[in-house]
């Protein structure tokens, strides 16, 4: 969120949970990317705060509720309010149980793999309208289209993430796999470990697609011991996920800290894999 953003954002969700009879005192910032993540006290409350038009709120909440009440590992609203979407001075505020973080952090392979096929297992009961995950594939490949965007990004970087992306996609469209409801960003940061066990939190990225690419955002272990993954499918969708990620911080506006230097590493890490899984983006 932009720096200027972030006082007037805070004041926001304090505002609201106190109109809701919670007790807010303070308020401490967890996260900040596009949308921030508060901890609000003393009622201690998690709050998640995002500018009203780069939002899809409701969708989480609805998707939230419907996932918890199937058994999912997912993380629940604050029960202690009504399960809804707020607005106030131009931002979106949902409100949502914080949890303790567990004493130890660390978490093994199997326990993070169960943890996703449970909440895969849940997903395929549910028939909502999602974008599907080539959506973000189309995404990028405009950013690299245009240079006003992406304007740092050298002609042979820029066309490295061209032909990557648009070779794995044809690559992955080609096998034909089953596809269904996926997280979408199952990746460690959005994986919380509590005394309640595992949690994913952020649904506001599911999309459609094969299970293979909600597993290209765990640690490779954790595909290791995902039961009836295609290895190859799961190699080409980490390729392909990481290309998209590295297009994202190139783009002008990207936020994320540190997000040049991660698109530069980044860029050295997808010509490695290419060339280790002999990989021909030239086609």
């Amino acid at each position: 969120m932009q720096a200027s953003e972030v006082s007037r954002a805070m004041a926001a969700a304090m505002s609201i949970a106190s109109s809701l009879d919670l007790a807010v005192d303070d308020a401490i910032v967890l996260h900040d990317s596009n949308k921030l993540t508060l901890r609000l006290l003393p009622c201690d409350v998690l709050a998640r705060v995002a500018p009203v038009d780069q939002q899809v709120a409701q969708f989480e909440v609805e998707l939230a509720q419907r996932l918890a009440e199937s058994g999912c590992p997912v993380a629940a609203l604050e029960p202690r309010v009504e399960p809804r979407v707020h607005e106030r001075d131009g931002f979106v505020v949902t409100l949502w149980t914080y949890y303790e973080p567990a004493a130890s952090q660390e978490v093994s392979p199997a326990d993070f793999a169960n943890a996703l096929e449970q909440l895969h297992a849940g997903m395929r009961k549910l028939d909502v309208p999602t974008p599907h995950f080539t959506d973000r594939i189309e995404y990028a490949q405009r950013l690299l289209a245009n240079r006003e965007r992406t304007p740092a990004l050298a002609d042979a970087d820029r066309e490295l993430l061209v032909d990557t992306l648009r070779s794995l996609s044809r690559a992955i469209g080609e096998r034909g796999g089953a596809e269904q409801l996926l997280h979408g960003e199952p990746h460690p940061g959005n994986l919380l470990t509590t005394e309640n066990g595992l949690l994913f939190i952020d649904l506001e990225t599911c999309c459609r697609g094969p299970v293979e690419f909600d597993l290209a955002h765990a640690p490779e272990e954790v595909g290791e011991q995902y039961p009836g993954v295609d290895q190859d499918l799961l190699r080409e969708c980490r390729i392909l996920v990481l290309a998209i990620i590295t297009t994202w911080r190139w783009d002008r506006d990207d936020q994320l800290p540190n997000g040049r230097r991660l698109g530069a590493e980044w860029l050295s890490q997808i010509r490695a894999a290419l060339g280790r899984n002999g990989l021909d983006t030239d086609g």
